[in-house]
């Protein structure tokens, strides 16, 4: 078999995978009305913060009917390379963390170029915008403990390196989460790949998912975790024994939200786009416990999170073009020092 055809079948194999195993984040929506629309919608975000969103869109646009599939940044971005491989990209619109996927798919064309009218009461942290994708959400990692375990809280990122931490801190693959290979290159950029070594020395894990290292503190399995912010509170909220607590340097990822180049969908398509950046999405952006675009939304101040235009000044600052070169390096690095297992 020739080397394009194993690749085709590697990524429709996935493909398969993330249809059967979406698991609740899978909605699927009825037929259209006659003389209705559709929707598409690919995305990495939770439930948690997918469904009021979606929910609230369908409302302000009757008529509209809107599937979405919410599965981790890798094996989204596998299943859309077996849709183009078979000729077409069934998704209208694509939302994730995995700032260098966006990149990519602007060099290769496949983006719709829309200047929302929206965007300009947004705050941007793209330097380089030009209307291929918007910033969505400004996603926070910080560290989550299991409260009964851990009776201090962490304050530098050096406190991962602790007896108390030993054997019980976690962190998200970054060959399956955006938001886990934008925190590590963070982390890289700013305290260099010494700073895992001596984590792994201390016992660091690796776990799948961003949702999952949470619920593996939650239990106790692990004592600690790199976790994202609005996943946390979910869990928070639902009972469990874990705090977030954010170092000074500030991993902000945002998630970007594109439309498909070609969709025949594009008027849903950009009033998605608009209602998302708009005041109302990003309200139950912030009720989640996650930084909106908006500085006229409130943030609740027992999620300890600064104003959008704040956070951005704090935040460790990266190249995402240079990030996208270093993509493969970066989680090879990563994985060798962690020995994580392929």
């Amino acid at each position: 078999m020739k080397k394009l055809g194993i690749v085709a079948l590697a990524a429709l194999t996935a493909a398969s995978m993330i249809m059967v195993g979406c698991g609740g984040g899978d909605k699927k929506a009825d037929a259209p009305k006659e003389g209705g629309k559709k929707l598409i919608v690919y995305t990495s975000m939770k439930e948690s913060l997918i469904k009021g969103i979606v929910e609230g869109y369908k409302k302000a646009n009757p008529g509209v009917e809107v599937t979405y599939q919410s599965a981790g940044a890798g094996k989204l971005m596998a299943k859309i390379a077996a849709e183009r491989q078979s000729g077409k990209i069934l998704a209208d619109v694509i939302w994730t963390s995995e700032v260098p996927d966006f990149y990519k798919m602007k060099q290769e064309g496949i983006l719709e170029n829309y200047k929302s009218p929206v965007f300009k009461e947004t705050v941007n942290p793209f330097k380089d915008y030009d209307g291929s994708f918007h910033a969505a959400r400004l996603g926070t990692l910080g560290i989550i403990v299991n409260t009964d375990k851990i009776k201090e809280m962490p304050t530098q990122w050096s406190d991962l390196l602790k007896p108390e931490y030993k054997n019980g801190f976690g962190v998200a693959n970054p060959a399956l989460s955006g938001t886990a290979y934008m925190s590590i290159a963070l982390l890289e950029k700013q305290f260099g790949w010494k700073f895992f070594e001596d984590v792994k020395a201390n016992g660091g894990r690796v776990g799948k998912g961003s949702g999952e290292v949470i619920d593996d503190t939650a239990s106790g399995e692990l004592v600690a975790s790199l976790a994202v912010d609005y996943i946390t509170n979910d869990k928070i909220k639902k009972g469990a024994h874990i705090a977030m607590n954010y170092p000074p340097e500030l991993l902000v990822v945002p998630s970007p939200v594109a439309i498909f180049k070609g969709t025949p969908n594009l008027d849903p398509a950009k009033k998605f786009v608009d209602y998302l950046l708009g005041k109302e999405a990003q309200a139950m952006v912030a009720a989640q416990g996650t930084i909106p675009v908006r500085e006229d939304v409130a943030i609740d101040p027992k999620f300890k999170l600064l104003a959008p235009k704040a956070a951005l000044e704090k935040s460790i600052k990266i190249d995402y073009n240079e990030v996208i070169n270093s993509k493969e390096a970066i989680v090879k690095k990563f994985s060798e020092i962690m020995q994580v297992k392929k």
